[in-house]
């Protein structure tokens, strides 16, 4: 059956970033550790650029999975940041839960690792409480592909929907009007070849100024 097509809005976003921790991203093998490493934050770029409220949480941070990774404080110094003590599934903490309804937004983006646990479960618990989940794919990493398909399956069936970091930009961006340089630089800064594209614009619009 096919499903209504809900556009991400900016101003009903929020961003949760879940378990994004040294000794788990050492199990990520279904991205490169450059690329997984370079999605995860350009989506936290992303959520800065479109001013998302944004939450980061980690689990059990004083144990294996050590703790977050630093760019992602660095972005968000002021964002609330749940240590969950043991709860695997994030919606099971409280803290999380009211950080999540105090943003008043009903759009979640999630990622996470691992995308079958630490992304999968917080994701259905938030589709079951009347959310609108959107898995963000390639900031959320697993053991192997097989994995992560069967997660993937899993989540949207339920009726989350899947997007890469660079659609989510495009889609809260909407129009390329609205500050194309400052998303253009973001972009640039996460995709090399995309660079060659604003050195095209710059250069056109240098020679109209002319």
């Amino acid at each position: 059956m096919a499903v209504p097509y809900k556009k991400l809005n900016k101003d009903d976003a929020a961003l949760l970033m879940v378990d994004h921790q040294s000794g788990l991203i050492s199990l990520v093998q279904d991205f490169t550790p450059d690329d997984f490493k370079n999605s995860v934050i350009a989506l936290a770029d992303i959520g800065k650029f479109f001013n998302l409220p944004t939450i980061l949480t980690t689990s059990f941070d004083d144990g294996p999975n050590g703790p977050i990774v630093p760019e992602l404080v660095e972005r968000f110094p002021d964002a609330p940041f749940i240590h969950r003590p043991g709860q695997i599934n994030a919606w099971d903490n409280e803290d999380f839960v009211k950080a999540v309804k105090a943003t008043g937004r009903k759009q979640l983006l999630i990622a996470g690792v691992v995308t079958d646990v630490c992304v999968s479960f917080p994701t259905l618990s938030a589709l079951e409480e009347g959310y609108d989940v959107f898995v963000v794919t390639d900031a959320s990493g697993t053991f192997n592909v097989t994995v992560q398909q069967a997660a993937w399956a899993r989540m949207s069936q339920a009726g989350a929907q899947l997007i890469n970091w660079f659609a989510v930009a495009c889609e809260l961006q909407r129009d390329w009007r609205n500050d194309m340089e400052g998303l253009g630089a973001l972009l640039s800064n996460h995709l090399p070849n995309y660079r060659n594209l604003m050195t095209s614009y710059f250069k056109v619009q240098d020679a109209r100024k002319k």
